[in-house]
């Protein structure tokens, strides 16, 4: 099987090329360039894709004596991932830019391209599984729970899954740097990297600050309807947030307080106590399934971020009007269908943005992105 191997530089896609190789494949490395202006070094462990990225990747290669190439993908990603990251913030909601990735990059730009160029797969250093099940291939979480990714991977379809392979879902991080370094290869105590790649320095608000300019507006004490304070920006908080709210404590109980709503339209940052937070009905639009969609109302197991706690919850496919309200955001374009998940248990800090991904055991049912979030 012709496979192109996806080589970001690091020490988890390294050590995928070369089990592909072990495994009697052809396999042509490839490093995506994804940014226009790529640092020459790496600034932090939350960057990725720089010019020594790339050198690491092609010494790699150069050491497994495969073909290397770099792919520019930057208009790509600068359309697909970055602005949606800054139009979802805008809007009132919070993303997941590494999804989108996966989903627009990796298993649309990359393996779209690869299969024009008459390759037959593409492998990545993602920590998940696949298994051959009775309705075809089964995407399911990693061996090592720690470092599993299959929630970033929810993303695929059917299409996308039958021509991927993720080498290292069997195996520990531990045994991959290990492996990496019998192979002598020089990235086996390289860091990872993590967050948002196109943020090197962590500074989310400021970076969207940067992009979107100051939109002040007022933050709202939830119980009692008062200013408590200013900000400088909506794209500057999320569902869940605790610090860096700028409040004005001398008008407030003495309690912690949270940010409970976001609403983009008004400018108005809503805040509120603990109890306020927690949320048991999830809906989500913009369906993607890892194989055929539920026909009917099904239990599940749903995780509404990457390193949260499944939730067991039931799960139906809905369509036409009527959706939860995406509450204070800008609207959507109504979706259907949709998917409401009823949890179990109310969980905290679900924003509108974020995506559920369903679970049946360890497999990948499907994802959608959260649109509303609700109280039974």
């Amino acid at each position: 099987m012709r496979v192109v191997a996806a080589m970001s530089g690091g020490v988890d896609s390294a050590v995928s090329a070369a089990r592909m190789l072990d495994a009697g494949h052809e396999v042509v490395g490839v490093h995506l360039a994804l940014s226009r202006s790529a640092a020459t070094l790496r600034e932090s462990a939350r960057g990725c894709c720089t010019i020594e990225d790339a050198g690491d990747a092609r010494r790699v290669a150069d050491r497994l004596g495969i073909p290397f190439y770099v792919w520019d993908l930057a208009s790509r990603f600068e359309r697909d991932v970055v602005e949606d990251f800054v139009a979802e913030y805008a809007a009132g909601r919070t993303p997941n830019p590494c999804l989108r990735c996966n989903e627009r990059i990796k298993f649309a730009g990359l393996l779209d391209k690869a299969v024009a160029l008459g390759f037959d797969a593409v492998a990545t250093g993602h920590y998940a599984r696949v298994v051959q099940g009775p309705s075809g291939r089964e995407l399911h979480r990693a061996v090592d729970t720690a470092k599993d990714q299959s929630y970033v991977l929810g993303v695929l379809d059917a299409g996308q899954l039958a021509r991927s392979f993720f080498p290292l879902g069997d195996s520990t991080k531990a045994q991959v740097r290990e492996e990496a370094a019998e192979r002598g290869f020089s990235v086996a105590r390289k860091p990872d990297s993590h967050d948002i790649c196109f943020i090197p320095d962590g500074n989310t608000r400021g970076w969207l600050t940067g992009r979107l300019g100051e939109r002040p507006g007022e933050l709202v004490d939830a119980a009692t309807g008062a200013v408590v304070g200013t900000h400088a920006g909506t794209h500057g908080f999320t569902v869940g947030q605790r610090r860096g709210l700028g409040l004005d404590r001398s008008s407030l109980d003495g309690a912690a307080r949270y940010v409970v709503e976001v609403d983009a339209s008004s400018s108005r940052v809503v805040i509120g106590t603990a109890e306020l937070l927690g949320v048991d009905v999830v809906e989500g639009d913009h369906l993607r399934w890892c194989g055929p969609a539920p026909a009917d109302v099904v239990r599940m197991g749903a995780q509404v971020r990457a390193h949260g706690e499944e939730v067991p919850a039931t799960a139906e496919v809905v369509t036409g009007e009527g959706g939860l309200p995406d509450a204070g955001a800008a609207p959507r374009v109504p979706a259907s269908p949709r998917v409401r998940v009823r949890l179990d248990r109310r969980v905290r800090g679900v924003a509108p943005g974020q995506s559920v991904v369903l679970y049946d055991g360890t497999r990948v049912v499907g994802s959608a992105t959260i649109s509303g979030t609700g109280r039974a």
